[in-house]
């Protein structure tokens, strides 16, 4: 069996979104969906970012993408896991630098007030970007490395 590529999760805010971002991601991809399986308000965010981030940061070449209202929160509670470096993209230009620069592992999409056909594009971009490893950008992501604090 094909290694996961992508682990999708998100909470009740995003349970409609990520359900159509899986069926699009499957084309292509490897998806393990960690949740929720179903529509419940009380599918907190950071209940399933810390799913995800822990799956993420196991398995290196692995990437996330997490969905809430905003996606801040969702990014929020990812980035408190070691090796973790979330991204919440609004535009094409974010999801590129933050994949040339960051090398970010988990994109956080925003599920309100955003089309399907803009989310797409940016989950591409962030998907394809690769990372500068360029030494500045390194150095820089093992000074951040340091303050994380959950295993």
């Amino acid at each position: 069996m094909k290694e996961v590529d992508i682990f999708l999760a998100s909470d009740h805010a995003g349970f409609k979104l990520k359900e159509k971002l899986k069926t699009y991601l499957q084309k292509l991809h490897q998806v393990e969906d960690l949740g929720p399986f179903s529509y419940n308000p009380k599918d907190d965010y950071p209940d399933f970012a810390s799913k995800v981030a822990r799956k993420v940061s196991k398995n290196k070449n692995s990437k996330g993408i997490l969905v809430c209202s905003s996606g801040v929160g969702m990014a929020i509670a990812a980035n408190k896991f070691r090796g973790i470096r979330a991204v919440t993209a609004y535009d094409a230009f974010t999801a590129r630098f933050s994949r040339e620069h960051n090398n970010t592992n988990i994109l956080a999409l925003r599920a309100k007030n955003f089309s399907f056909e803009k989310t797409k594009k940016i989950i591409s971009i962030w998907l394809k970007t690769p990372f500068s490893n360029e030494e500045r950008h390194k150095r820089r992501i093992r000074k951040i490395g340091k303050w994380t604090t959950l295993p």
